[in-house]
């Protein structure tokens, strides 16, 4: 199983790379939509709960934004249910699926939910740019996350996200301005 959990995580990884070089938001939410469904898988697998929570409600989230005028999405209803959503993930891994709730454990299921919600707000202004610009304040909260759960896939993920957003930034934000 640790080994199918790994695949998965590199699969998320490579999608989630796609995701900050994408010039439209369309191509972004549905690399993010790849993205989380791996990394669900990913994170189950690795007994990871919180993770794996975060990203079914993630890749739903993908789906509504990405049809955002047949599903409303630029309601502030949608943007309200997800961050509850992801909070709600906060409470159940304790609660319902029986996650000691040690100090350390208490601070470190906390930071993906917080990165998940900053990611939300970010897909719900809509662009690419704000994507690229609040993943700076995200991805760090995942790679800590991720070193405690063991998911290489997604700790080399989030390197490489830094990576890409730096790059992404460099090369379609800073560049395209001096132009």
């Amino acid at each position: 199983m640790d080994i199918a959990a790994q695949i998965f995580g590199i699969v998320g990884m490579t999608c989630n790379i796609l995701v900050f070089q994408q010039k439209t938001h369309k191509k972004v939410l549905l690399w993010q939509f790849f993205a989380a469904v791996s990394f669900c898988l990913n994170y189950f697998l690795l007994g990871a709960v919180v993770g794996g929570m975060l990203n079914l409600v993630g890749a739903l989230r993908s789906v509504v934004f990405f049809f955002k005028e047949k599903t409303k999405a630029n309601s502030i209803g949608w943007l309200v249910f997800f961050i509850l959503a992801f909070a709600s993930s906060y409470p159940l891994t304790f609660l319902a699926f029986g996650t000691e709730p040690t100090t350390d454990k208490l601070i470190i299921e906390a930071l993906p939910v917080i990165a998940m919600i900053i990611a939300t707000i970010s897909l719900r202004l809509g662009s690419a740019k704000a994507v690229r610009f609040l993943g700076l304040f995200s991805s760090p909260m995942w790679l800590i996350y991720n070193c405690f759960s063991g998911s290489f896939g997604a700790i080399a993920s989030e390197i490489l996200n830094l990576i890409s957003i730096i790059v992404g930034i460099i090369r379609l934000d800073i560049k395209k301005r001096k132009e």
